[in-house]
């Protein structure tokens, strides 16, 4: 291990405004993920897994859902009297009364405090809204004999995926960081950042604190943090070859999660020697009922299944009555689909009960587009078209 001090900090407080209707009331970070996951737990796995203990969650938006999750780090171990995981809520200053941030460096910075009265040598700041599997002592130490400022973890984005939502680098000798655009609109190449850093924590609080010091407002860190340290010249990259994935978008969302579906390729979290750990509910077995006809789906615990389900994630304490047909699906916690109901492309959030009416407006909300992801709320439907334009 590591002589260095490292402190890991997840950016958890973005509102997730992409994911329409499906975070108006829960924060991003514990969107339901694979039928028994959040998203939150492949940071928090991913740390655990690295030997990284001490680890700060950054919260602001529909935190208490987010702390019942967080259950004080006990899923991951991390419920320690030294160390492990620390939540830092929104909290006002003199200069600030109503604690929120203006984006993820701004989170950083509003507790910068904090950070520098822990002291590390190496702060590692992730997001909590992707889907990826990663060692982070690989790029520490790749950050270690840079000897670099800030090394950004990247990769090749799936040929026919628009680099436009991320920053995207252009890199030279050695990993050398030549340029960074931060979400172009025409992006000149596919190698983007995957919002996994480390820094060298001393030189970021500087930084930030010069940053401060010549703007009023500090907002993402793609808008100054980041050129700033590219333009000084000792920004380097690590590169990701395994497992990423952005699932910040309704489409991007359930396109992943079909994903899992390819009988050809193993589930990437199922892994004994890298588990993805969760706070579950305990709840009883699963049951297929006769009438039932499931294929290529993702059944988790809890669920009661009458009708026809087909190449769909079902997540805990779902129900599907007889005669109703889900294909190409994702249904949350707790929600019903009842008798007759035909879903096709389709995500239903958690604890809604979907009626013949409801799909009724399901397919007006769908229109022409027979490809349309449509989100089923409870008290409105969504076309996941109109919420990404």
């Amino acid at each position: 291990m590591f002589k260095e001090k490292i402190l890991a900090v997840i950016l958890a407080g973005g509102k997730g405004g992409r994911l329409g209707l499906l975070t108006d009331n829960k924060a991003k970070p514990v969107m339901p993920f694979g039928g028994t996951y959040r998203l939150i737990d492949f940071a928090l796995s991913n740390c655990v897994n690295s030997r990284i203990s001490d680890v700060w969650v950054i919260e602001q938006y529909e935190l208490h859902s987010l702390n019942e999750h967080l259950a004080n780090g006990r899923p991951w171990d991390l419920d320690r009297t030294n160390g492990g995981l620390q939540v830092l809520p929104p909290f006002e200053n003199d200069s600030d009364k109503d604690g929120f941030a203006d984006g993820n460096a701004d989170a950083i910075y509003r507790h910068i405090d904090f950070i520098s009265e822990f002291n590390p040598d190496i702060l590692l700041v992730l997001s909590a809204d992707h889907v990826y599997k990663m060692d982070f002592r690989d790029a520490i130490e790749t950050h270690l004999q840079k000897k670099s400022s800030v090394t950004m973890v990247t990769t090749r984005l799936p040929k026919g995926e628009s680099a436009s939502r991320f920053g995207v680098v252009e890199t030279g000798k050695n990993g050398r960081i030549k340029k960074f655009d931060y979400k172009p609109d025409k992006p000149e190449n596919d190698l983007v950042v995957t919002e996994m850093f480390v820094y060298d924590a001393r030189l970021l609080i500087k930084t930030l604190k010069h940053l401060k010091e010549k703007k009023e407002k500090i907002k993402d860190y793609g808008h100054e943090l980041l050129p700033h340290l590219v333009e000084q010249g000792n920004a380097f990259e690590h590169r990701l070859i395994g497992y990423w994935n952005d699932v910040g978008t309704i489409e991007s969302y359930w396109r992943t999660q079909m994903n899992l579906l390819n009988e050809k390729e193993r589930l990437f979290f199922d892994d004994d020697d890298w588990r993805i750990l969760t706070l579950a509910v305990q709840r009883v077995p699963a049951f297929i009922y006769s009438s039932a006809a499931v294929k290529n789906s993702l059944i988790s615990s809890g669920c009661r299944i009458s009708g026809t389900v087909a190449r769909s994630v079902l997540s805990a304490g779902v129900t599907v009555e007889k005669g109703a047909e889900i294909s190409d699906s994702i249904v949350l916690p707790n929600a019903v689909i009842e008798k007759g109901v035909k879903l096709r492309r389709i995500i239903v959030d958690s604890e809604v009960r979907v009626t013949a009416k409801r799909a009724a407006q399901i397919e007006e909300a769908r229109g022409k587009d027979t490809n349309a992801i449509i989100v089923v709320g409870k008290r409105k439907v969504q076309n996941a078209n109109d919420i990404e334009n």
